[in-house]
């Protein structure tokens, strides 16, 4: 520093990185998120490293960071083995680092180690503070407590339209061999990354508008490392599916964790076929269950049929015992009017008989009179009747003059030139009348 106390930058800078490496001369665990990161052609790790305010999620602090290429050889593989993830940013790490300071660059952390214990952990504590926060907000059971429909079959279904799972999904339940039908439709939405949760967010906001057309939500992923789920423990997805009107059901893809959004969803099962198979065996089990009803209800019917065909023929055998006591005793009644009415009847018979032959009797002898006195009209007529025969005067050897069919009687039916008939008493003749004298 000169006498007017000024310094410059490279004496600053020398002292700076002097007092650095004097005070950090040894390593140090450093906690912190990896922000950016990328991999240069020699092989040498960059980051980004940073650390964010718990409450508010903003950036407070930030330092770059080197994994030189022969430590990032052995890091890296170990890394992963270790936590089944790979090093990408946005995970939280803890590194062992030594300061160094650049006299061009500035300050830079050389990373020799990563601990792939803290990041398992270091997830799984911020998992559970989602969860706690959502417990006091009385957020785990409020979508639980929504009624499942009892048969469910309308799916509004949350996945990318290209994901292994969602396949498996759609032909595990529509394929399904029982002939079950299901509705089934697609709200596409980014399902890893930062931007998954507002993507899924965005689309459950898209089914809310149309709630009466289904019966449940379904969130589909279908596997993948826990980096890769990670979005899954957000806790604004997390206020939305407990919020939501309807049931919301997840079938993620992870065998080992559970999310925090599996954890406030009305149900969650491990895998999307898995989630198929819940439905069809909703339906199998409901119809298994009328089949046997409708067994029980046909072995009662039968068994109510039996007891009344019994009660029946009972009821006939007396009924039977009771009619032909009956009948005996209606036949020995009708019996005995019959041979009272048959007495009766022979008895009016011998007297109707008695009076007929009386009246045939009587009959006969005033029939006879008045037939001798018929007789004798009858000769008296024909006799008068021969008398007016015309035939009788054509034999007396008079003829009958006809015009058109009629008997002339007068000569003044007759005119000059009329034609007419002359019948005689062994045939007729035509004639002319030529003149005709009136007397």
């Amino acid at each position: 520093m000169d006498n007017n106390g000024q310094i410059s930058l490279l004496l600053l800078q020398e002292l700076i990185k002097e007092r650095l490496e004097d005070e950090f001369e040894r390593q140090l665990w450093v906690r912190a998120e990896i922000w950016d990161m990328s991999v240069n052609a020699s092989g040498h790790c960059y980051l980004t490293l940073v650390e964010k305010d718990e409450s508010t999620s903003s950036i407070v602090a930030k330092a770059q960071a080197i994994i030189w290429a022969s430590a990032f050889r052995a890091i890296r593989p170990f890394f992963e083995t270790s936590t089944g993830e790979k090093l990408q940013a946005g995970m939280k790490v803890l590194l062992q680092v030594r300061v160094q300071y650049s006299l061009l660059y500035g300050l830079s952390l050389i990373v020799s180690n990563i601990d792939p214990s803290y990041t398992i952990g270091s997830t799984a504590l911020e998992r559970q503070k989602i969860l706690d926060r959502l417990e006091k907000e009385g957020m785990l059971e409020m979508n639980r407590t929504l009624p499942l429909p009892d048969l469910p079959r309308r799916f509004a279904v949350i996945s990318a339209e290209t994901a292994a799972g969602y396949g498996d999904f759609m032909r595990h339940l529509h394929d399904n061999g029982l002939g079950y039908k299901f509705s089934t439709e697609l709200f596409p939405a980014p399902m890893q990354g930062a931007d998954a949760p507002q993507g899924i967010i965005a689309a459950l906001d898209r089914i809310a508008g149309r709630a009466a057309d289904f019966d449940a939500v379904l969130i589909i992923r279908g596997g993948g490392s826990n980096f890769d789920l990670a979005c899954f423990d957000d806790y604004d997805l997390g206020v939305n599916i407990a919020q939501f009107p309807l049931p919301v059901l997840t079938a993620i893809g992870h065998e080992r964790d559970c999310h925090v959004a599996d954890l406030v969803a009305h149900t969650y099962l491990k895998t999307p076929t898995a989630l198929a198979d819940f439905f069809v065996d909703i339906f199998a089990a409901e119809e298994q269950q009328v089949d046997s009803l409708a067994t029980r209800m046909l072995m009662a019917l039968r068994s109510k049929r039996a007891d009344a065909s019994a009660t029946v023929d009972r009821l006939f055998s007396r009924a039977a015992n009771s009619v032909l006591l009956r009948l005996q005793h209606e036949k020995r009644s009708v019996e005995m009017l019959l041979s009272r009415a048959a007495a009766g009847i022979l008895s009016e018979l011998h007297v109707a008989r008695s009076r007929i032959d009386m009246l045939l009797v009587r009959a006969g002898n005033s029939a006879s009179g008045k037939l001798q006195a018929e007789s004798h009209k009858i000769q008296m007529l024909e006799l008068r009747l021969s008398a007016l025969n015309p035939m009788s005067i054509l034999e007396k050897g008079f003829a009958i003059p006809v015009k058109n069919g009629q008997k002339v009687t007068s000569a003044a039916g007759l005119a000059t030139g009329d034609s007419i008939t002359v019948i005689l008493k062994d045939g007729k003749a035509d004639c002319d009348v030529k003149s005709v004298k009136k007397s």
